[in-house]
């Protein structure tokens, strides 16, 4: 059964309610995301985990505002996002800096767009760059750096608007799992020292566990909300953690409800694939 989500409580910043969201194909109507309810409250860390197919990043373009035509509503402190928010921040899985631009002017970009004056722009995109830790690297391009640096470069970026809620969809895919432990520790920092309401889409057990206070593991599809798990660890917390005996036991409690919509999907793949085959 899947999870049925508390009404919104006067802490709440973000409410996703009753989202449903149906695609059309040749194969008929696919129900991607299927009455998902959850809350976030402020300051509050909460990673979205499941399989792929799921519906996660359907989930994160809905509540960014990228994506319409759905059933339920988004609200944040009750204003309906319809369309982009100015309260929500988004980071994205691919490469997003500009490539002809270098990190200051990457980061003081949405500023620019405002039509913030210089001088207070390049003040503010100096303090964001210092807070993801790319002191020094100003006048890089993007094509000078790793890509983990890319990334932080993009977070700095989001949040020098100072966005209520940052979004972040699987920003770290693409790197090693050293790479995405250390950046990690970079972002809950940051998280950390800004108080950020922060909601992370991703498929990797490790960092949803690492990063968060709570942890929505969603079924494969239709993606509903299978179930909530409080990470119950101190901070504040870094990467050294993932040694202890107590994040394995999270790793272990939630694995077990991935591990069965992991393996649903496995089997949906290769149902498809032998009805495919039985039609030539």
């Amino acid at each position: 059964m899947a999870l049925r989500a508390a009404p919104p409580g006067p802490s709440t910043l973000l409410d996703v309610r009753n989202i449903t969201k149906r695609f059309g194909t040749g194969e008929g109507a696919i129900v991607a995301v299927d009455d998902v309810s959850f809350s976030v409250a402020p300051g509050e860390f909460v990673s979205i985990i499941g399989p792929s197919g799921c519906g996660k990043s359907t989930l994160f373009n809905i509540i960014g505002g990228l994506t319409g035509d759905y059933g339920g509503s988004v609200t944040v402190e009750g204003s309906t996002v319809s369309g982009t928010h100015p309260s929500i921040g988004m980071v994205f899985q691919e490469e997003s800096t500009f490539p002809w631009r270098t990190v200051e002017d990457n980061v003081a970009f949405p500023l620019e767009i405002a039509g913030m004056p210089k001088a207070q722009r390049m003040e503010r995109a100096a303090h964001f760059i210092a807070l993801v830790g790319l002191q020094g690297f100003e006048r890089r391009y993007p094509s000078e750096l790793s890509g983990g640096m890319r990334q932080r470069v993009a977070i700095a970026r989001t949040l020098a608007s100072e966005p209520r809620i940052l979004l972040m969809d699987e920003p770290f895919a693409a790197l090693d799992e050293q790479t995405r432990l250390l950046l990690g520790d970079k972002v809950l920092q940051i998280q950390q020292t800004l108080k950020q309401t922060t909601l992370l889409i991703t498929h990797n057990l490790t960092e949803a566990v690492q990063l968060s206070d709570r942890v929505l593991v969603m079924t494969y599809r239709p993606g509903r909300l299978k179930r909530s798990v409080r990470i119950d660890l101190p901070h504040p917390r870094d990467s050294e953690v993932v040694s202890s005996a107590a994040f394995g036991q999270f790793v272990a409690e939630i694995w077990q409800d991935l591990r069965e919509e992991a393996s649903r999907g496995v089997e949906d793949a290769e149902s498809r694939v032998r009805k495919g085959v039985a039609r030539r």
